[in-house]
């Protein structure tokens, strides 16, 4: 393993070598291969997510050469290298697992997790609750942490009434904004949908991404029962196409 990590790594270092270096690699930075480094970390949930262990092979190995590339720009700019990379994730894997490499016994919690990683923010000098949660996060995953983060605080309802009412104000000033506020009302709905979701114990992240599965899947029947002119027909044909697909779907066995 090493052996080939330490491939990959050379691999990297000729990419980038200024005089004999690839001119695409050479040229870019930081900020230009985020992008890059989010796409594959999506690719690989997306391997995952189909269980096709040949193609999630491939995609760790292009997250892989994403965290080498970041890695490699820092080294030449006189930052940190690979192997501190490397250093300083083992260093807080330990450190968030006594009860392994520890004197601790007895089995990990949530909370003594979130305890340890609030201790590590502290003595990295946070001032607030919210510091640490990643801006480039998608806005809807973003959103739960937050939330999540404040209601370790006590800043959350005991139930599930508080954020549905909270829901139910926020479609009603949506309906009743203006157009210079009506970016801001949908946020805000938006925002208090995935509190309301959380109330009840749910991601929101993985909520959102099986109704797109279920949206994809039904759309895509109707399409087929059309038989090619599923965007000829009117509104009311092709709603009439939506609960016919409902219907089979309830009438079919579950598996």
């Amino acid at each position: 393993m090493s052996e080939q990590l330490d491939r990959l790594l050379n691999i990297m270092a000729r990419l980038r070598d200024p005089v004999s270096g690839c001119e695409w690699d050479t040229a870019q930075s930081f900020e230009t291969i985020a992008p890059y480094t989010i796409e594959e970390a999506y690719e690989v949930a997306d391997a995952i997510e189909r269980s096709d262990m040949a193609d999630l092979r491939g995609e760790l190995g292009d997250l892989l050469f994403q965290v080498v590339f970041h890695a490699r720009m820092a080294e030449e700019a006189g930052h940190f290298a690979f192997a501190d990379v490397a250093k300083s994730i083992a260093d807080k894997m330990e450190a968030r697992h006594p009860h392994i490499f520890g004197d601790e016994d007895g089995v990990m919690e949530d909370k003594r997790w979130e305890d340890i990683k609030a201790a590590e923010r502290t003595a990295a000098g946070a001032t607030s609750a919210l510091e640490g949660v990643a801006i480039a996060l998608p806005a809807l995953m973003r959103a739960q942490k937050l939330q999540k983060r404040a209601a370790r605080h006590g800043f959350d309802w005991p139930d599930t009434e508080g954020p549905r009412d909270k829901v139910l104000e926020e479609i009603e000033e949506l309906r009743s904004a203006t157009e210079s506020e009506i970016e801001e009302e949908a946020g805000d709905f938006l925002f208090a949908a995935v509190n309301l979701v959380r109330a009840y114990g749910i991601d929101a992240e993985d909520a959102l991404r099986a109704a797109n599965r279920k949206f994809e899947r039904r759309f895509r029947t109707m399409e087929e029962i059309a038989g090619g002119d599923f965007a000829d027909r009117n509104l009311a044909e092709q709603e009439a196409l939506w609960q016919e697909v409902k219907r089979r779907e309830k009438a079919a066995p579950s598996s």
